[in-house]
């Protein structure tokens, strides 16, 4: 940063330089991650279209859950990215327990509900007995993940928050390579492993979870690291500390819960429209993950910076660089978006689809492509600037509302009363980003979003 006629400007090349140090392993993370995704699609999916469209609704539980975490994770990260800036370690300790017991806590519930109400929660997602059928195992296999994420998401986000993003990747790399081996062990039966099939899947990925635990704890647990220290410092939380995170804290909790629901609505209405067209859209959302994901590291990035320089108190500076970062997210986007339409013909070929399904899926891309730049400037106001500053209520009520009251009805009306093609129930939905859009504009030029939440602890 530099004063220049009494006006604060950002040096850019310093920006430039540390966001591409923290976005750039965050966004190879997001995409190995994201391509773990597509490899248990494009195996289970040379088993079949109705193979493909039950993982994609037995997945909905994990997905749900993975967001919740996320979003409880996210606000444990504003903390965790101002105690850094501030260089208060212990408290970053207290922090990091308090965000995994909390964790541990909600994979109690879901264990519960995926073990003991498999078919309930499936019947939600499909009216198709042979895909609930074919999803049932999936679901039953995969409940012991609720508690490995418990404990991996938690330090995931602890590494990002104090700059280690290199560590996410490391592991993100071990763990694909585990689970994409394990997958074609187990899901067509090959080295004298029984033919599994769409139970293999949930298997391999199981087990690669189990092995992201492990390696997760080894690095927390090196003297270097932040993280190192006496195991009382991990709990002994102060009423006060306890209150503020659980404040910051639901608000993005209960925004990831009502948008991955509302997200799963979408599966809802989209899988009763016909076996193909949602087997498309599976297909397509995989795809369009990767890029997603590399996209929308800058998101991530930018609640760290933002973090860091409110808990170096920084408040002028804070907006400025909130400004500067959805300028570089929205032209990422619109990069990112076009290279997705540009791929988006060959990489559907690689799915096991019909000739119809495979149209359907390619237009569904080129829909994701053209809209990336708006859902990326969304997402970085969101999940960046919003959260990093602390203004979790607002982001959840904007975001939320969207989905809730523009996004899922037009999906349903699409898909249930005017029965138009997916591509087209798909581009409907996308308004939600507009109505998003007007809305966080005001919010982020107001400043109201610029809060230092650590002051005080």
């Amino acid at each position: 940063m530099s004063r220049r006629e009494g006006r604060i400007e950002i040096d850019n090349r310093q920006l430039y330089r540390k966001l591409a140090r923290i976005a750039v392993p965050i966004s190879i993370q997001g995409v190995v991650s994201a391509t773990l995704n597509l490899i248990d699609n494009l195996m289970v999916g040379f088993l079949g279209e109705a193979e493909l469209a039950a993982v994609g609704i037995a997945s909905q539980i994990y997905f749900i859950h993975y967001l919740i975490l996320y979003g409880f994770t996210s606000g444990t990260a504003t903390f965790m990215a101002q105690f850094y800036g501030a260089k208060d370690y212990k408290n970053i300790r207290k922090v990091a327990g308090f965000s995994i017991i909390v964790a541990l806590c909600i994979a109690v519930v879901f264990f519960i509900g995926g073990f003991f109400f498999t078919d309930k929660i499936l019947g939600i997602y499909s009216n198709d007995p042979r895909i609930i059928e074919l999803a049932h195992p999936y679901v039953k296999i995969g409940t012991a993940n609720f508690f490995f994420l418990a404990v991996s998401v938690p330090l995931e986000m602890a590494f990002k928050a104090t700059q280690q993003t290199r560590v996410p990747l490391i592991v993100s790399t071990v763990v694909f390579s585990t689970n994409t081996c394990l997958n074609y062990i187990f899901i067509f039966g090959k080295f004298g492993a029984p033919a599994m099939g769409v139970a293999g899947a949930a298997l391999a990925t199981t087990i690669a979870r189990f092995l992201e635990v492990l390696i997760s704890l080894i690095f927390a647990h090196r003297k270097s690291n932040c993280f190192h220290g006496p195991y009382r410092e991990f709990f002994g939380w102060k009423k006060e500390m306890v209150l503020r995170i659980v404040r910051n804290s639901m608000p993005t909790t209960l925004n990831e819960l009502l948008w991955s629901v509302g997200q799963s609505m979408y599966v809802a209405a989209f899988s009763r429209i016909g076996t193909t067209a949602y087997a498309a859209y599976q297909a397509a959302a995989s795809i369009n993950s990767i890029f997603s994901f590399a996209a929308f590291s800058v998101g991530d990035a930018a609640l760290i910076l933002v973090g860091e320089k409110l808990g170096e108190g920084k408040s002028e500076e804070t907006y400025l660089l909130g400004k500067k970062l959805l300028k570089i997210g929205t032209v990422l986007g619109i990069i990112v978006g076009l290279l997705l339409v540009v791929a988006a013909k060959p990489l559907v070929g690689f799915f096991s689809l019909t000739a119809l399904g495979k149209t359907y899926a390619f237009r569904i891309l080129v829909i994701y492509g053209l809209c990336m730049g708006l859902n990326l400037y969304n997402g970085i106001n969101i999940t960046g600037t919003l959260r990093g500053g602390g203004d979790t209520r607002f982001a959840m009520v904007a975001e939320c509302s969207c989905v809730w009251i523009v996004a899922v009805p037009l999906a349903f009306l699409a898909s249930q009363v005017l029965h138009v093609p997916i591509f087209i129930a798909v581009l409907m939905i996308k308004a939600e980003e507009v109505v998003k859009c007007i809305i966080l504009t005001k919010r982020f030029i107001s400043k109201k979003w610029v809060n230092n939440v650590i002051t005080g602890l």
